[in-house]
């Protein structure tokens, strides 16, 4: 069973973090960081290889880690 969280935008990126569930109760996490409009839309994701005892410490995981990136690229003197 997936677990879709709600989508957040930051700046052009929109985030979207994922809690698959991996049996047992544990889950894996994923973001899906997309930018770009139409036929110019580049969608970026990453998996986590950590496993979480809860959806929603998946979904902080991944969201924090897509925050972390995008930080990155926005302000790459910051990094």
């Amino acid at each position: 069973m997936n677990i879709d969280y709600t989508k957040i935008a930051v700046g052009k990126y929109l985030v979207s973090p994922l809690a698959k569930q991996q049996g047992e109760g544990r889950y894996a996490a994923s973001v899906s960081i997309r930018s770009g409009r139409g036929s110019g839309t580049h969608d970026r994701v990453l998996r986590f290889s950590g496993i979480f005892d809860s959806a929603a410490a998946a979904v902080h995981y991944a969201t924090e880690h897509a925050m972390g990136w995008i930080h990155e690229r926005s302000c790459p003197a910051c990094a």
